[in-house]
């Protein structure tokens, strides 16, 4: 009957922490959905929001500082440069650990320039998250690319 019992208690206990990581993950893919999402409307409105005030954003080796500087004077600019950016082939990793998780992302990205140079892009992207107070922020974002073959 112990044997049972504890059996009853493990199940529920595995079935507990799978729901708990699957609701884990939807914020967290929810979260960088957004990110996306906006960068694709070429717009940085409301992307501070998705960070800590503190973070830290590393692009191809550089170190941006935070996502309001990284806005202001790199993101911000080249997307008013832009008529097009579309990411493709996403996929994303997702571990979590208490209120800590970081993700490894894949995508492709095509941008369009407004007088209609065209790149297409391969990128690789890890990101750590925090949640504060029920809610998950980006700590650090860590990202590079290289031009599609």
């Amino acid at each position: 009957m112990k044997q049972q019992l504890a059996l009853c208690f493990l199940a529920f206990f595995i079935v507990a922490t799978s729901f708990a990581q699957k609701k884990e993950n939807e914020a967290i893919t929810k979260l960088l959905n957004t990110y996306k999402s906006k960068i694709e409307m070429l717009d940085t409105v409301g992307i501070v929001a998705l960070f800590v005030p503190q973070s830290k954003v590393i692009e191809q080796g550089k170190d941006e500082g935070t996502i309001g500087h990284y806005l202001e004077h790199h993101l911000g600019p080249e997307l008013k440069e832009f008529k097009a950016f579309k990411f493709n082939n996403y996929k994303v990793d997702i571990n979590v650990i208490g209120n800590y998780a970081y993700t490894n992302e894949s995508y492709g990205y095509n941008i369009t320039t407004k007088d209609g140079k065209e790149t297409k892009s391969l990128g690789q992207a890890t990101s750590i998250m925090q949640k504060i107070k029920g809610e998950w922020k980006i700590v650090q974002s860590h990202s590079s690319f290289r031009r599609a073959k």
